[in-house]
């Protein structure tokens, strides 16, 4: 059969490609037209990108003295919060996320919790999504190895080529979502780039604000780092605490404040005043009860990174009632994972709580 002049060219070339493929890096993987919600940002580079964070994303419950959020992880994802940090404690073997003591608060297994990461991000396949772990009994880095492939994250999670990276050096979100290495993980302590490439140790390449903030002045000086920080990328811790009995504690009857595009103690003033001081905007924004504010802290970083903040659904009611979110309605005790005595802090029975807490909330030090 002889072929019409106009059908041979594309004939031949479809035959020609995979040759020319292995030749030239011809590639047919797919180019990301939208990542994190927006086409501008997929030529974005990670590094100057402002994501929404879930400070102690795993400590979720209503009004307790112990909790930080009112969803669980899932729903933070699916409001547009992109890194969830968390406390990771070695409790009889397993690494387990509690906050500052498993007999305080115990939010699970990591295992199950990067699982439920995982569900997400397989339905979710043009979102870049950051973890940090606060390593907080310096589990060894081979260990949260096992935990990830067990919960067969550790294929998504990207290996930078360097231990550090310099703010400009990190590759565009559409070349992570392209690549399939869209999980960026941080770890607090005890990262190898040897041995585990993907656990990035966090204060090499990100340096942090003061935390356990009890007043509305959220500066922005540097509180701890172990690099350069004119070329790291930086986090803002913006949740305001409350001093009970001298133990900070989440502040959540402030937290529409707190959130906030504008006003003074804002999210807004204070990535303003950072972006103005250093140049350029905070890389990651760490916030309690992320919710209230009807979506101010997701408007934030639509300003900070240049986009329209429109989203297709609501963000969660405040307070954790929404039928979606999994969480516990309001009520006086709960049980925590582990079977322990979650405990809401009334006026009516603050001092039974501490009665039951004891010496561990008094002794305990204040760990992000």
């Amino acid at each position: 059969m002889r072929l019409s002049p106009h059908l041979a060219t594309p004939v031949v070339l479809s035959f020609l490609l995979p040759f020319v493929s292995g030749v030239h890096g011809y590639s047919a993987t797919r180019r990301a037209t939208t990542c994190n919600g927006h086409a501008e940002l997929c030529n974005r580079s990670f590094g100057n990108v402002t994501f929404v964070g879930a400070h102690d994303s795993y400590a979720v419950g209503t009004k307790s003295l112990f909790v930080n959020q009112d969803y669980d992880i899932t729903q933070q994802l699916n409001d547009g919060v992109r890194m969830l940090q968390s406390q990771a404690h070695n409790k009889n073997g397993v690494i387990e996320l509690c906050h500052t003591s498993c007999g305080l608060q115990d939010g699970g297994s990591l295992e199950d919790y990067l699982k439920k990461v995982k569900a997400w991000m397989d339905n979710n396949p043009n979102d870049v999504v950051s973890l940090l772990i606060v390593n907080s009994d310096n589990v060894a880095p081979s260990e949260y190895d096992t935990v990830f492939k067990s919960a067969g994250v550790d294929t998504l999670a990207y290996a930078p080529s360097s231990a550090a990276l310099a703010v400009s050096d990190w590759p565009t979100l559409g070349t992570l979502i392209d690549s399939g290495k869209r999980l960026v993980v941080f770890l607090s302590t005890t990262a190898d780039f040897t041995s585990v490439p993907y656990l990035i140790d966090e204060f090499t390449n990100v340096w942090e604000t003061a935390y356990d903030v009890t007043d509305t002045t959220f500066d922005c000086n540097v509180n701890r780092t172990n690099g350069d920080t004119g070329t790291q990328m930086y986090l803002i811790n913006h949740f305001l605490d409350k001093l009970i009995a001298g133990v900070p504690a989440p502040d959540s009857s402030r937290a529409n404040t707190t959130n906030a595009v504008s006003g003074e103690g804002s999210l807004g003033v204070q990535v303003q005043t950072c972006a103005a001081q250093y140049g350029r905007n905070p890389n990651f924004m760490l916030v309690d009860f992320y919710e209230y504010g009807n979506g101010s802290v997701f408007q934030v970083a639509a300003d900070a990174n240049g986009v329209t903040y429109n989203p297709t659904t609501p963000v969660a009611t405040p307070g954790g009632t929404s039928s979606s979110s999994g969480s516990t309605p309001s009520g006086s005790v709960t049980s925590s994972p582990n079977g322990a005595v979650e405990l809401r802090v009334v006026s009516a029975h603050f001092a039974a709580s501490l009665a039951v807490v004891g010496g561990l909330v008094l002794g305990a030090s204040s760990l992000l």
